[in-house]
Parts: C-alpha cells; structure tokens; sequence
C-alpha cells in the first residue's frame, strides 16, 4: 500500500516542476492538433492519433498529473474544436484513461505487455462501457446497436496503438532528450 500511494505523492511532486508543466502543455497542444485530423467512421466512431501524446504524459508523470491533464485536455479540446455539446461524462473517460494509464505505466519498466494490459483496460472500461454509454445519453443511439462497431473498432486498433505508443516512447528515450530534461527519467523499457 505504501508503494502506491508514493506512486500518487511522486506524481504530485512533478506537478511543481516547470518542465513538466511545459512538456504537457506542449504535449497537449500537439494531442489538440492530432485530434483535429480524426477519420470518422460513423457518427459515434473515429480513429485518430492523438492518443500518443496523451498517453506519453500518463507515462512520463503518473496518474495525478495524468487525471487533470485528462480534464484540463478534454475541456480545451472542446474550447478550441467543438465536435457537438459539452458532456461531463467524455471528461470523466479522460480522467480516469489518466488515472488507468498513470496507475500502470509510471516509474514502472516498460514492456509491450504493460501497454497491452493499459490499452486493453481503457478498451473495456473507457471505450465500450462508458463511451458508448455517454453516446446513448447524448445522441439516443441504442447501446447494443452501436457497441459490435466500437468493439470491433477496438479490437483492431489495441495491437496497433500498443505497438505504435511503444514504438514512440523507446525512440524517444533512446534520443536521450527525456533524460536530458528529466534527470532520473531514464529508460525505463525492457528489452522484450
């Protein structure tokens, strides 16, 4: 129990450095362009990019400063690029993707399968459940109309983001440049 909430008092922590405050909200600039460049598939389904970023932040810096990132991005998204009403419950999906990914991915070693066990997490819970929930409420879609589509979505994009969140985060620390802001953020990934 101990170990955990460090993990939570160590997350806060970074939330007094400036770097960290700049390279989220560089991180989160960059996550609000990629977001305008979505393919929508149907009107309840899109795929995009901007997932890495956002997830990059939940590894960096852990799962306090990822569940108000998550808010703070949500709510600026839809400031900057309105994609229909404002709905608290698509903050709350992004508050708690910070707090899964944070949870998982900081100060850990980083492998493929942690990214799995994340990615397939906020599937589940985010994506299928509550999203799709959120879109009944708000739309009036039928819940079990829309979710085969959104799993299927899923199911095709969870190896592909996996492996592209792990592709992006060994290029970045094998610049070096994390290490050289960050000093104690080394490499944290496994060589499996």
């Amino acid at each position: 129990m101990t170990k955990f909430t460090g993990l939570f008092k160590s997350s806060y922590q970074e939330l007094k450095s400036v770097r960290c405050i700049t390279l989220i909200a560089m991180l989160g600039a960059i996550s609000i362009v990629l977001g305008s460049l979505v393919f929508m598939v149907a009107d309840f389904l899109k795929v995009g990019f901007n997932f890495l970023p956002n997830e990059f932040v939940y590894y960096l810096f852990g799962p306090v400063v990822g569940v108000i990132y998550g808010a703070a991005l949500d709510i600026l998204t839809f400031i900057v690029r309105p994609a229909g009403p404002f709905f608290f419950g698509f903050t709350l999906s992004a508050i708690i993707t910070g707090f899964i990914f944070g949870v998982i991915l900081y100060k850990r070693p980083l492998s493929i399968k942690r990214i799995l066990v994340a990615n397939l997490l906020q599937l589940v819970i985010i994506h299928l459940l509550l999203n799709t929930y959120w879109l009944t409420i708000l739309y009036g879609y039928n819940f079990m109309a829309i979710l085969p589509i959104r799993a299927l979505k899923g199911i095709i994009m969870l190896p592909v983001e996996t492996i592209m969140l792990y592709m992006v985060i060994k290029g970045v620390e094998a610049s070096g440049v994390i290490g050289r802001l960050f000093p104690g953020k080394g490499s944290r990934i496994l060589s499996k």
